[in-house]
């Protein structure tokens, strides 16, 4: 269900961030901002601090808009490697020209696109080429041997030197990427590198907004970071530096701490000094003073390990993740005092399951009410749960048929005997198709469609793992799913 209640003041989050911003500008001449997790459709924020919209980056930096720019960093490696984000489904590269476009329908500058960590590879060289046919500038920066702990080497003509001077002409320079390890930071301190061998006093802050480093260490909204990351074996920690610095306890993560004695001296040689005593001085996060209701962001939260230890728990089954991941989900869960059955759409499709001896899938609506649906000869558990909940929120009967078993076999029987699908059920698009082409006579039917809408948000769980295509379409509707990790039998 998506909740309707709020924790989290966007309004004022976007002033407060927008005029720290600009205070950090005003210490340089010009300001590499990484921007660390999603800027343009941060779902996770929005999930655990009910109220931040998933582009309230975004908004607040359209206050900064004429002063800055933006660039794209994407690794080589991810390019290489064909590197898929999981939210949505699209390689990296791709994801580089969707975010392009996605800013520029928002009237902000798309400076360049930077191509980190290259060795030669070829696709790298494949997508540079792509790159240059529909007219987007890109630079390459290469691999520095011993990075980041071979100092003198970095700040050389051999290291930071070599890589190419990425041409800016605004005093913000925002980088960002399409997902964590593109090399966000490594392309700003080249950059504050080369800008200050050219007298132009450059100088380097970060935009990350998890872990929130005014909050306690162990809140449910710092632990589901941990959670979200949990591939990545990132851990959250008391920022040392900062705590000798000022006596005060603040929150980082580890990657930042543990680079930060090598960041300042790396800040000393290109600037004579570090302008920053701790990781947290390096930050302009100011989410934490936005959050206004500290106990509905702290269930959110807690809905959100509950929802990554279920992610995690299928990735490994399906052999795509270490049993340490899985592993850490569960520390993360007795961390924030849950159990996954605190996840209110688990057990009623379990038991739907149990009582008809096939997968079975269960969806709550706004108003708390949940939804199953059971496996069937016509259509699969999730493809029935769904025109359950749209006709729950039509008000059409239960018993009154949207699409006739005799359009459906014909459909079947394509899956089956032309395209060799060895399971005749309709899957969730085939079932929306099938209900689309009956909407066409049939008002009740036009009526269920235009329910879609209200499923955004709306918690799913399946008491088995679904076929791609279901978990893609629930995506595409917005439907925050769960899988228990088990295989369906036909």
């Amino acid at each position: 269900m998506a909740s309707s209640k709020i924790g989290f003041d966007s309004a004022k989050y976007l002033e407060l961030q927008s005029a720290h911003i600009k205070e950090r500008m005003s210490h340089f001449g010009k300001l590499y901002l990484e921007f660390g997790g999603k800027l343009f459709d941060d779902y996770h924020a929005s999930r655990v601090l009910p109220g931040f919209a998933p582009d309230n980056k975004l908004k607040m930096l359209e206050q900064l808009r004429d002063k800055a720019e933006i660039v794209i960093v994407i690794g080589a490696d991810a390019i290489e490697q064909n590197k898929v984000r999981g939210d949505l489904g699209i390689t990296y590269d791709d994801d580089v020209l969707r975010l392009k476009k996605a800013f520029e329908d928002r009237g902000f500058y798309v400076s360049s696109v930077v191509i980190t960590k290259y060795t030669g590879q070829p696709a790298a060289d494949n997508f540079r080429t792509r790159l240059s046919s529909l007219g987007i500038r890109s630079y390459l920066h290469y691999v520095i041997e011993g990075y980041p702990s071979n100092i003198p080497l970095i700040l050389s003509d051999k290291g930071y030197g070599r890589n190419d001077y990425i041409e800016t002409t605004r005093d913000l320079v925002v980088i960002t990427a399409p997902g964590p390890g593109s090399g966000k930071m490594a392309t700003c301190l080249s950059q504050v590198y080369q800008e200050n061998k050219r007298g132009i006093k450059a100088g380097y802050a970060k935009f990350e907004t998890f872990p929130i480093w005014n909050l306690p260490l162990k809140h449910p909204v710092n632990l589901a970071y941990e959670a979200a990351t949990a591939d990545l074996a990132d851990v959250n920690m008391i920022d040392p530096f900062h705590l000798e610095a000022y006596g005060k306890t603040t929150v980082n993560y580890n990657r930042d701490v543990e680079i930060f004695p090598v960041l300042q001296q790396i800040f000393e040689g290109i600037m004579g000094e570090c302008p920053y005593k701790s990781p947290t001085d390096m930050g302009v996060n100011m989410a934490g003073f936005a959050i206004s209701d500290d106990a509905v962001c702290r269930e959110a939260a807690k809905q959100e390990i509950i929802r990554r230890y279920f992610e995690s728990a299928v990735n490994v089954k399906k052999g795509n993740a270490s049993p340490k991941e899985l592993y850490k989900q569960e520390l993360l869960l007795k961390q924030a005092q849950v159990t996954p059955e605190d996840r209110r759409v688990l057990l009623p499709a379990l038991r739907r399951a149990e009582e008809t001896g096939h997968p079975a899938t269960a969806i709550e609506m706004d108003d708390g009410r949940i939804i199953t649906g059971k496996t069937s000869d016509l259509l699969g558990a999730a493809a029935a749960c769904l025109m359950n909940v749209l006709k729950e929120y039509a008000g059409i009967p239960h018993e009154e048929k949207l699409v006739s078993a005799e359009s459906i076999m014909p459909i079947q029987r394509l899956k089956t005997e032309y395209l060799g699908a060895g399971n005749p059920r309709l899957h969730t698009d085939e079932l929306l198709v099938a209900l689309s082409m009956s909407a066409a006579t049939n008002p009740h039917a036009e009526l269920a469609i235009e329910q879609l809408p209200k499923l955004r948000g709306a918690q799913a769980h399946s008491s088995v793992i679904l076929a791609d295509v279901d978990m893609q379409t629930f995506r595409k509707l917005g439907i925050q799913l769960t899988c228990t990790p088990e295989y369906k039998k036909y």
